[in-house]
């Protein structure tokens, strides 16, 4: 392609199409993924604190976490870790794990309460008063036993289940995700339009 060929292009149409347009556009539209962006971090902390929150008054604790799932896994920039001082995992049901042991605490005071008086009542059943001695003979070991069988022993109730991590996507189809794609697309084009004029410019002159 020749000189007039290229100074044919240029003043046709290369010449026509400004590069600032196109930059101001993706600055638009990365102004506006700015604010998008801080709004699902907000909206993410907002629905944080209401499962935390959940979690103190045993107010519906599973349905705050799952709203909360849904919208970290669907939004950029919603990561549950984020901060320097953040703790892993970030969603701890600290409360809702109190509860469990406290519960299970009470059940086995509960339970064991009247085990011995059961295990002695059993047992005089089981061994009339006649065939033991002062000491309680054969009945030491049937209470022993009784208490060994029908005690309540705490099982260990694993923190971990407690605990949750939602993975946010690095790039989500909402306004923060299309304003973000659609910034860096016309910066692109902006940018490589101000090339390839500033380059037939100097071919034509």
């Amino acid at each position: 392609m020749n000189k007039k060929s290229w100074h044919y292009y240029y003043q046709h149409y290369f010449k026509h199409i400004k590069a600032r347009y196109f930059i101001i556009i993706a600055l638009v539209f990365l102004t506006v993924s700015v604010f998008a962006l801080r709004n699902n971090n907000e909206t993410m902390i907002n629905l944080r604190d209401q499962v935390y929150l959940a979690d103190k008054n045993n107010n519906n604790v599973q349905g705050a976490l799952d709203k909360l799932q849904a919208y970290v896994v669907a939004h950029m920039n919603t990561n549950l870790s984020s901060g320097s001082n953040a703790v892993y995992p970030p969603i701890q049901l600290k409360y809702t794990y109190q509860r469990l042991v406290s519960a299970q605490e009470a059940y086995i005071v509960s339970t064991n309460t009247n085990l011995y008086t059961n295990a002695e009542n059993y047992c005089q059943t089981v061994i009339p008063i006649g065939t033991t001695n002062f000491l309680g003979g054969p009945r030491v070991p049937c209470i022993e036993q009784y208490v060994k069988t029908h005690g309540a022993k705490a099982s260990p109730i694993s923190p971990s289940l407690y605990e949750f991590d939602f993975i946010s996507p690095t790039w989500s189809p909402d306004l923060a995700g299309f304003s973000l794609l659609f910034g860096g697309l016309f910066l692109i084009i902006g940018t490589g339009v101000f090339i390839i004029n500033f380059i037939l410019k100097r071919v034509v002159s």
